[in-house]
């Protein structure tokens, strides 16, 4: 435990150095302040990762990246020493002993989970070995022919490696998914703010799931598993979208919806299933276009920029775009994995995820393979969590249409675009390879988000008859 919050000390040392020199671009150039500490350690994740992919294209991820690191992180906090001060007497002002004292009991929860637990089966087979190529090696030509499962690249995983440092602890210390999870805490705990505004937000709901959903994880949080890691961002990114959106003085302000977006193709190059999240690109874009279009360039740059270092090692570790994708197959190259290698996996990571074990019946249809897969991979709780789902479909839908008939009702149709990205993610994940730990967050926020526009529009209903 004591290790893990050395090695905590470290990321949040370095992460915090990254995002303010990305706090204080957005101020000089996007003029837009960031405060709250743990929007600035996320973009300092995002950033760290960036630089872990790009460093591992050259060069093995040891010791020598983080003292470069270092020098990066000394030049982006002289950069932003401005933001710095800002945010320091930001936090000064909300500081308070009681929120000092809960801060302090979550990290040592988040602390002792992580430094104990389970190890993921996956993380066994796969993962933890993949951090380790990375970190003797770097990139390796043509990995996934040694095994096919490395070829399902990661961005978590040259995070990880960046930050694991066995050089200085003796073994490789898988913490990252932890502060992860610390972050997604600070950010849902603030659910207890409706105490006091005496109000439920939407927001407040996917909160409550996010959560719920970290009650799931706490045993397994010290597996390096990129599924806690994207289902983790997904929350985050969905609660700081709503809460923005709930923001009256900076719920038209353009810029922290296209930095969210940005994260959202950060999500993309964890696991490729959060694809359909870039849904909510749609606000930012229309928003660009219609004040600063010339600002679109530079969110465009921002998210190849996170992107392209993803991509460039998927096809150096697999020899394809995206894997397992055959059929986008554009390069030729000698160290590409068989079409045939390719899609056999591929198949076997649907009909794995829907019960199937047999690969040959990837095409079965759902009708047949649907109710196997709700009585016997589910359990009690999960098969009502789905049935809520199912529910929410249906109900969702109507009222999605309905509000894109009122032209006036901007907010509900903003509303309305969370909802369709998570439920077009949820039946991305019901339809493809439905493993409960592959789509939480999809599964909760779709739940949350219906309830809580169904329990804020009996709410308005109620004040409306008070009115009268």
């Amino acid at each position: 435990m004591l290790t893990v919050l050395i090695n905590w000390l470290y990321i949040a040392f370095t992460t915090m150095c990254l995002g303010i020199g990305v706090a204080a671009f957005t101020r000089n150039r996007l003029h837009y302040q960031i405060s709250k500490a743990d929007s600035i350690l996320a973009m300092g994740l995002i950033a760290a990762t960036v630089y872990a992919q790009i460093w591992s294209l050259f060069y093995k991820v040891g010791i020598l990246a983080n003292l470069v690191l270092l020098l990066i992180c000394a030049i982006s906090l002289f950069y932003g020493r401005g933001q710095l001060s800002y945010m320091m007497q930001i936090q000064k002002k909300k500081a308070t002993v009681l929120k000092g004292i809960g801060f302090a009991i979550v990290v040592l929860i988040w602390a002792y989970c992580t430094s104990r637990g389970y190890m993921h089966y996956d993380s066994d087979l796969y993962h933890a070995q993949s951090i380790r190529w990375i970190e003797e090696y770097g990139i390796v030509k043509g990995l996934g022919n040694i095994h096919v499962r490395f070829a399902y690249n990661s961005s978590f995983f040259a995070l990880s490696a960046l930050y694991s440092m066995p050089y200085i602890f003796g073994q490789s210390m898988h913490s990252v998914n932890g502060m992860i999870a610390l972050i997604l805490s600070i950010e849902a705990l603030r659910i207890v703010h409706a105490w006091k505004r005496k109000k439920l937000l939407l927001s407040d709901f996917a909160r409550a799931a996010a959560l719920f959903y970290l009650t799931l994880i706490y045993s397994d949080i010290m597996a390096p598993a990129s599924d806690y890691a994207i289902m983790c961002t997904v929350f985050y990114i969905i609660i700081k979208w709503l809460s923005q959106l709930e923001d009256e003085k900076e719920a038209d302000n353009v810029t922290p919806y296209a930095l969210l977006c940005v994260a959202g193709v950060y999500a993309v190059s964890l696991k490729l299933t959060a694809g359909l999240i870039l849904i909510l690109v749609l606000k930012p874009a229309i928003m660009l276009i219609r004040q600063r279009w010339k600002e679109v360039i530079l969110y465009l740059c921002m998210g190849i920029g996170v992107i392209t270092p993803w991509l460039i090692r998927t096809v150096w570790i697999s020899g394809y775009l995206l894997y397992p994708f055959p059929a986008l197959d554009i390069f030729s190259v000698d160290w590409k994995l068989p079409a045939q290698a390719a899609a056999l996996d591929a198949a076997e990571i649907k009909t794995w995820g829907r019960g199937l074990n047999n690969a040959a019946l990837v095409n079965m249809p759902m009708t047949e393979w649907f109710p196997q897969w709700f009585q016997t991979m589910l359990p009690m709780l999960g098969k009502l969590f789905i049935i809520a789902d199912i529910i929410s479909i249906i109900l969702g839908f109507p009222m999605l249409i309905i509000a894109l008939f009122r032209r006036k009702a901007d907010k509900i149709k903003d509303i309305g675009l969370v909802w369709l990205a998570i439920a077009a993610s949820y039946l991305f994940w019901q339809l493809s390879a439905p493993l409960l730990r592959y789509g939480y967050a999809y599964i909760l926020l779709l739940i949350a988000l219906t309830g809580g526009m169904m329990w804020t529009a009996i709410c308005i209903k109620i004040k409306l008859a008070d009115t009268e």
